[in-house]
């Protein structure tokens, strides 16, 4: 017997959802690895979160409005510095980068992964030491990486060779020597949606190791002393949930490395295996522990290096979704339902494809459940939908939600942490929600509900 999205537990069969997902035996139930380690139903049946009552939270920053639950995203943090003790954790801030968050990733001993001249601003405005955070992009302006080379970035991980020639420059003019690594595309295909597989050779990112640019790169670096080679990098994509692609990944990258340690007499001190490591969305999402992460990388490192006879180069890894996805969840409030017979029943909140473009875009899959209360009424099948006009606007596709849920009624999306917010938009000029850290039984908005009035002062007629 399975469960599913909410946390119910699923039995017969006879609906017109995915094969998966059954009618759940208790429509209010919670699974415990779709949400928050603080969120549990409280004894009048509402929702809890970080011990302040979502309808508390509803009520004093409205809706729909993101809730990240900092406790856990502490732990989550700390459970992969433990983990990879003695590499290094890069949070991927374009999972969702705030001030407030990167603060604590810099409190909890991480460093941050940046691919925008904005999400650089965001981090020093913060104060993430500079030596502390890393610069990706496929297509890094002169700006960028003029403003990462004046600010001491720990790292530029370099992905096209008008950018090594760029970087050069700027190393130049500026009599400094930045820190850099190689990008390479390791040709693996993740077994994950195309949008977000990055390692296969037809895509943007990084230089071919089988077509030899890769190779061409290094040449680049050391044939002067302006940059200085760290070591080589890769992604392979995301919400991965075995580590036989990164096995894959680093038997190439080492295998290059060692290429490079004959061709130049030097072994690269650093490799990066990038993240991408999934969470649960649903109850058909098995994610590994941070720990048998680390352990199954480190043996696959190790493994590799001494094939090569390399000596182990100091890893680092980028979780991003890992971290902030389930993190976070989003309350919403429902505004209409509309029952189609023998189907489903739309139940719409006041949100949308606005606030998680995840579903349009991808088919991200979801779920939901009802959080100002409990209910002894019977499941049905519901599809969660926005309010923007779109047939595409749809939060979840297919949940069992309780037959009496209405108008007033707020309901909870788990996991919307990693790339909600930071991939909102003002579609319809819907404004974008706020972010509420809430700990230890207090709220605190991080990141403002945007207004009519922000939306009218861009627009300079």
């Amino acid at each position: 017997m399975s469960s599913h999205e909410a946390g119910a537990l699923h039995a017969e069969a006879g609906h017109h959802g995915p094969e998966w997902l059954r009618p759940p035996t208790d429509v209010n139930a919670l699974m415990p690895k779709l949400w928050s380690s603080t969120v549990h139903r409280t004894d009048e049946g509402s929702l809890s979160l970080g011990g302040v009552d979502v309808r508390k939270l509803a009520a004093e920053h409205g809706t729909p409005a993101y809730l990240f639950d900092e406790e856990d995203f502490r732990a989550r943090c700390r459970a992969f510095r433990t983990a990879f003790e003695g590499a290094e954790v890069y949070y991927a801030g374009k999972a969702f980068c705030a001030k407030a968050v990167i603060r604590i990733v810099a409190e909890e001993g991480l460093s941050l992964d940046t691919c925008s001249g904005g999400e650089l601003a965001v981090a020093l405005a913060a104060g993430m030491p500079p030596e502390r955070i890393a610069l990706h992009g496929n297509n890094k302006s002169v700006a960028e990486l003029t403003r990462a080379v004046e600010a001491g970035v720990g790292r530029i991980v370099v992905d096209s060779f008008e950018e090594i020639d760029r970087l050069k420059a700027i190393a130049r003019q500026r009599g400094v020597r930045p820190r850099v690594m190689v990008r390479v595309t390791v040709g693996v295909e993740a077994h994950t949606h195309e949008y977000i597989s990055t390692a296969h050779e037809d895509q943007k990112f990084g230089f071919s190791l089988s077509g030899g640019a890769a190779r061409q790169a290094v040449d680049q670096i050391l044939a002067d002393d302006v940059l200085e080679l760290r070591g080589l990098h890769s992604h392979i994509g995301s919400q991965i949930f075995d580590t036989s692609g990164f096995e894959v990944s680093a038997r190439r990258l080492l295998g290059f490395q060692s290429e490079i340690f004959e061709g130049y007499g030097r072994q690269l001190p650093e490799l990066d295996l990038g993240g991408g490591y999934g969470i649960a969305y649903t109850s058909q999402d098995d994610p590994l522990p941070p720990a048998d992460l680390a352990r199954n990388l480190r043996k696959i490192v190790e493994h590799e290096c001494a094939g090569y006879g390399l000596e182990v180069p100091h890893l680092s890894v980028e979780p991003g979704r890992a971290l902030i996805g389930s993190a976070m969840c989003t309350l919403y409030e429902v505004g209409t339902t509309k029952d189609v017979d023998g189907i489903r029943t739309y139940v719409s909140v006041d949100g949308g494809m606005s606030d998680n473009i995840r579903p349009a875009l991808y088919d991200a899959a979801y779920s939901a459940t009802l959080a100002s209360r409990a209910s002894q009424a019977p499941a049905m099948l519901a599809r969660v939908v926005g309010k923007h006009c779109e047939s595409g606007d749809i939060v979840v596709k297919d949940e069992f939600l309780p037959a009496d849920i209405g108008a007033g009624d707020l309901l909870a999306v788990p996991g919307t942490g990693a790339y909600c917010r930071s991939m909102a938009s003002n579609y319809n000029h819907a404004v974008r929600p706020p972010v509420v850290a809430v700990c230890d039984g207090v709220s605190r908005v991080i990141v403002r509900r945007e207004t009519e009035e922000d939306l009218l002062r861009l627009d300079v007629g």
